[in-house]
């Protein structure tokens, strides 16, 4: 049997279930995991009724997903049973994201599209390859395919939770120098100074002396990225990738007249994982990690949602 904390309603606890071993289909294979990440997202489903037209449920939560293959299906050609591998969640099968759409990394077993596999390198732990599969990938894609950061431009990140601190040390690694970091925990802020960060502070509206080409808002509560816009450069442009709130109001006239641009940015490839794992493979990009046992996921929810969580939190069932 497998166990894994299971989504039924918003403002509803999860609750622990039972259920048995799935079996590996055509295409597919069965992960014993080993680790999971728990996201801001997590707890926004948790909150706000927005995110059930988005799930699948009843379902077993986590999209951030690494384990060791037990089971391939028929036609699977490119892994075998005992690969190390991770989840892409945006990945090409078209069968969604486990932890939204089938029961993801809360549980002990994941039955997964072979085609959404991505390796995980020798030397990486199973906690690190879960959190680059969302909060790697997701601020790799934000920054470089969607906001285009290059060196020589000025940009900020907002919020250095589990996607800012991946963003912060892939900007650095990339030569990226002019980076600035915004958040409201002295704790991330004290972070994002050991990373490299060139100034942090608490509002995004203390940079406008800045000249930001670049604003990636990994918080997404609404004022944050009003704020983002206001404070670009004209031509400036801000990616929304944070979705702490579902709604963002904007001053039309500064946004027309100085010709800014918001663009959003969901998810990424399983090139960008991969990416992702080359740069941890070199030692430049290194995430804070805490890892907490599949039990206290409940737990680590409360704490992410209260702001006390440094970095990614991640539930390790398997080094």
């Amino acid at each position: 049997m497998m166990k894994g904390w299971q989504f039924t309603k918003t403002h509803e606890p999860l609750k622990m279930v039972e259920k048995e071993i799935p079996k590996a289909l055509p295409g597919e294979v069965v992960i014993r995991t080993g680790a999971c990440g728990i996201c801001h997202s997590d707890v926004g489903a948790l909150n706000d009724e927005g995110w059930m037209s988005l799930m699948n449920v009843p379902v077993i939560m986590g999209h951030e997903c690494a384990g060791t293959i037990i089971e391939v299906g028929k036609g699977v050609k490119d892994f075998k049973v005992g690969d190390r591998v991770a989840i892409c969640p945006t990945g090409p099968s078209g069968k969604g994201a486990p932890g939204y759409l089938y029961d993801g990394g809360f549980g002990t077993h994941i039955q997964a599209a072979a085609a959404d596999l991505v390796p995980v390198p020798e030397g990486l732990t199973m906690a690190e390859a879960a959190a680059a599969t969302d909060a790697g990938m997701t601020s790799y894609q934000a920054i470089f395919t969607r906001g285009g950061a290059k060196p020589g431009m000025n940009v900020a990140l907002i919020g250095i939770g589990g996607l800012g601190q991946f963003g912060l040390q892939a900007l650095i690694a990339a030569g990226v120098e002019n980076v600035y970091a915004v958040d409201v925990t002295p704790q991330a802020l004290e972070l994002a100074k050991k990373l490299g960060a060139k100034k942090v502070v608490t509002d995004i509206k203390e940079l406008k002396d800045k000249n930001l080409d670049l604003i990636v808002d990994f918080a997404g509560f609404g004022k944050t990225t009003t704020d983002a816009i206001q404070t670009l450069v004209p031509g400036g442009t801000v990616v929304l990738v944070g979705m702490g709130k579902l709604e963002f109001s904007v001053e039309v006239t500064d946004f027309i007249v100085n010709q800014k641009q918001i663009v959003a940015s969901c998810g990424g490839t399983k090139e960008d994982i991969a990416a992702v794992y080359a740069l941890m493979k070199t030692g430049r990009l290194v995430p804070k990690i805490r890892e907490i046992s599949q039990d206290e996921i409940p737990k680590g929810l409360k704490e992410l949602e209260e702001g006390k969580v440094q970095g990614r939190l991640v539930a390790v069932y398997e080094k």
